[in-house]
């Protein structure tokens, strides 16, 4: 029994029997699931920093070259995903997740006041590229040599946002929670790249993601203000 590429036969054959699937059984099946789970909670996960913006009409504390180096490392990996003609389980999220990293940076562009006439160039720039790199319609060589280059896109996407924000000894406006989200997805990736053999550079790739986005996280722990107490009153 198959159902979006996931093969069902060999649990549920155990399960009749009544028997525990067995490790070579349950470990795919658990890497197919949570794949599609990281494709599912991707839906959402910039959302809250999307909303933190919005409500607080503010960007303070956010690294626009971490956000816009966030940008061009999805349009990549969504490109040779796609090129490559991988699982939706696989990739799935990287669609959502650029979408959404496309709307962040164009709210950060509108609340920043140090946007000036490079930023735009830069933008449309990226607009005239982006099309053609998704459509795979770039030498194979050099597609491959941009893959190559996403990991190390994605750990200096987040090290500008490390340094502003032990800079400043504050996050600014970063969500915690979509900050926990990115730290959680990238620690389920790591084992479903194991499970289903994924090349070495994929899985460092996903180790990576999960000590920059931990430490993003651990300080957004650390420089947190704590909340005044409320003074007693005065009979």
């Amino acid at each position: 029994m198959d159902y979006l590429g996931i093969d069902l036969s060999c649990a549920l054959g155990s399960l009749r029997k009544g028997q525990f699937p067995e490790k070579d059984c349950l470990l795919p099946l658990i890497s197919k699931l949570l794949g599609y789970c990281i494709v599912a909670a991707s839906t959402t996960v910039k959302l809250p920093q999307i909303l933190k913006i919005l409500k607080n009409s503010s960007v303070r504390g956010l690294s626009v070259v971490a956000f816009e180096l966030e940008v061009v490392g999805y349009t990549i990996a969504l490109a040779y995903c796609l090129h490559k003609g991988l699982p939706f389980s696989a990739y799935g999220e990287l669609g959502f997740l650029l979408v959404q990293a496309i709307i962040l940076i164009a709210l950060i562009y509108h609340y920043s006041s140090s946007v000036g006439t490079t930023t735009w160039i830069k933008a449309l720039i990226y607009c005239a590229i982006a099309p053609t790199v998704l459509a795979g319609q770039i030498d194979p060589v050099l597609f491959e040599a941009l893959y190559a280059s996403q990991h190390a896109i994605f750990f200096c996407a987040r090290v500008p946002q490390i340094w502003e924000n032990f800079k400043n000894r504050s996050t600014g406006e970063l969500s915690f929670l979509t900050c926990f989200m990115n730290f959680g997805g990238s620690m389920v990736r790591v084992f479903t790249s194991i499970q289903e053999n994924a090349p070495t550079s994929v899985i460092m790739g996903s180790v990576l993601g999960v000590m920059t986005n931990g430490t993003i996280l651990s300080q957004i722990i650390l420089y947190q203000k704590p909340q005044a107490k409320k003074g007693k009153k005065v009979k």
